[in-house]
């Protein structure tokens, strides 16, 4: 009852803050300014700009690149990026409901990028730690964690941009779980998987679509190919006035998301993963805020539960940096 509790009060507060910093926006393109404005320049980041046309000039090299040339995968649950989640979670396996909290910690970090403007390649590491909790336990007991490490490509011309990427996975039950379900079996869990997806934006609409490959496997009986694709719809961005001036530069877009997944080992199943919400940006920097409402009906995308089939519905927050 406590939980619950816990649960709905996160939610409306969660809620309040969207409201607070969506409320009063007045339309106004990013890169408006008012007549003597002497704030902070606008900062091309590749990953969330809207004009890909080619430039003519030559290619420039550099090391340690603060954005990319793709953009990242909103809705993919395995993309690594930094948010805290709470999904009311019901098992179609064993008929059960659940609240789960959801923490994840990644980044792609670009170590060398050629380009014209936007127009080019890079190559990154990414590391990205994925954990669930049950928070109907008292302590919130860690059920699962995910360990992923790999080395993405990338590559953008115009319109359209790429990513082959390779990437290990290793993931590990959480004590308290394996000590509060004394007939759980815990087993070796080890992906290493080589995938590639192609994107296409146009103004407000992203699409994109891929496949991938597990070279290696842990149990060996998992089946290879997977499937995926998806969209992006990013509304017309506003600038908000709510706190001006405090929040004077702050950007708001609507941004609405859908991934899908299909497992040979599934027999080609679709998992469903929605986010729809509202996205904060600040002229000046990088980095992105989303508050996001969730829905994910497949199978279990973390760890050894990948055969058990969840539907769910959930808040959370983003983070990009």
């Amino acid at each position: 009852m406590g939980q619950t509790v816990l649960c709905d009060r996160w939610i409306i507060g969660a809620f309040s803050l969207m409201v607070l910093l969506a409320g009063q926006a007045h339309a106004g393109h990013t890169n408006h300014k008012e007549p003597g404005d002497s704030g902070p320049k606008e900062l091309l980041d590749c990953r969330y700009g809207q004009t890909y046309e080619k430039i003519d000039g030559e290619a420039v090299g550099e090391a340690f690149p603060s954005d990319d040339v793709f953009r990242p995968l909103l809705a993919d649950p395995k993309q690594p990026q930094f948010f805290a989640t709470w999904r009311a979670t019901r098992s179609r396996t064993d008929r059960t409901t659940s609240n789960i909290g959801s923490v994840a910690i990644g980044e792609n970090f670009g170590f060398y990028t050629r380009r014209e403007g936007c127009n080019g390649w890079q190559i990154s590491l990414l590391t990205g730690i994925f954990a669930q909790f049950d928070l109907d336990e008292k302590n919130a007991q860690l059920i699962n964690t995910d360990f992923n490490v790999g080395i993405p490509i990338t590559w953008r011309s115009g319109n359209w941009s790429a990513r082959l990427r390779y990437y290990h996975q290793s993931s590990h039950i959480g004590d308290e779980f394996v000590g509060a379900n004394p007939g759980f079996k815990s087993i070796t869990f080890i992906l290493e998987e080589v995938d590639a997806i192609l994107s296409y934006e146009y103004k407000w609409a992203r699409l994109y679509g891929g496949a991938a490959y597990l070279v290696h496997r842990e149990p060996a009986t998992i089946d290879r190919a997977r499937l995926q694709w998806g969209f992006e719809l990013r509304a017309p961005s506003r600038r908000t006035q709510i706190l001006a001036p405090f929040l004077d530069r702050l950007i708001v877009t609507p941004v609405l998301s859908a991934d899908f997944k299909s497992a040979e080992e599934h027999s080609w199943i679709i998992d469903t993963n929605v986010l729809g919400g509202f996205e904060w940006s600040r002229t000046g920097t990088r980095r992105h805020f989303r508050i996001m409402a969730t829905y994910f009906h497949g199978y279990n995308p973390y760890g050894q539960f990948f055969n058990q089939k969840i539907e769910s519905i959930g808040l959370g927050a983003y983070f990009t940096f």
